[in-house]
């Protein structure tokens, strides 16, 4: 093992097996903890990479997740909430697995270790110096994922990551490294817990700074929302009562007649 691999250290805890439920939840709590400090650490990096995403985006350019496994997964779950939640198009943020989209429900064997894989489905979807491309790897060594920054960088491309070991060849491969370094799991070599976490945690700042910058908040609430089940219908007109003063009534009647709380605001 790279003696940099953290992610693949030994976990401080053993004997799992004869740990209480209560003990075994106490420790997992415990390193849980961890994270949010870990990620703390790079939120300069994760702040640098924002405006660049945002000008790419302003100028009819896009952002990619690329990943396999539960990186992957995560990738793709924070581009799938960009269009509900700020009303953006589908097209605007896009997750790529390795595997492909039955890789989100079930392990792809192989899939990550193609080098030449990911590459080829960011160019089916025509990738260019006008987008931006985000790798995301626990391990920083994913070869789905390394090959397609590499790649990437070739043609131009910009690029980061998030990892969570330093120095990974991920990390020497992309414009701007995001390493969160998270330290060993509580099952030795499961990604999917602290370094899963901090992934989620790095992707709802990046998305969520990226339509920020956007002008798709205002003030603080999502006015860009689909209306797509009663709740957030209910949540728009509790939006415009709020913003505009008026009646639970008339606000309906406004969000019925423009469709989105944005409309609904700018033409009252």
């Amino acid at each position: 093992m790279n003696p940099k691999s953290i992610t693949e250290s030994e976990s401080k805890y053993n004997h799992l097996e004869q740990m209480g439920v209560e003990e075994i939840l106490s420790n997992i709590n415990k390193e849980d903890k961890i994270v949010p400090y870990a990620t703390e650490k790079v939120i300069p990096q994760i702040a640098e990479i924002i405006p660049i995403i945002a000008d790419k985006l302003n100028e009819g350019g896009r952002l990619f997740y690329l990943g396999a496994g539960t990186s992957g997964r995560l990738g793709i779950v924070d581009a799938s909430e960009c269009p509900p939640t700020f009303g953006v198009s589908q097209d605007l943020v896009i997750g790529l697995i390795a595997g492909g989209d039955s890789a989100i429900r079930k392990a792809v064997e192989f899939a990550e270790d193609n080098r030449d894989l990911g590459w080829e489905e960011l160019q089916k979807l025509y990738v260019s110096e006008q987008d931006f491309v985000i790798g995301i790897a626990a391990s920083g060594t994913t070869p789905f994922v390394v090959g397609a920054m590499e790649k990437c960088k070739e043609n131009g491309i910009q690029t980061a990551c998030i990892c969570c070991n330093e120095g990974s060849p991920l990390a020497e491969a992309v414009d701007f490294p995001i390493e969160v370094i998270v330290g060993p799991e509580f099952v030795t070599g499961s990604t999917r817990m602290k370094a899963g976490t901090a992934q989620k945690l790095v992707l709802n700042m990046i998305s969520t700074g990226v339509m920020v910058r956007l002008g798709r908040v205002k003030g603080n609430r999502m006015v860009d929302m689909q209306l797509s089940n009663n709740k957030l219908v209910k949540r728009g007109i509790q939006m415009l009562v709020s913003e505009l003063e008026i009646s639970y009534e008339e606000a309906k009647e406004l969000l019925d007649k423009y469709g989105s709380v944005r409309n609904a605001i700018n033409n009252y």
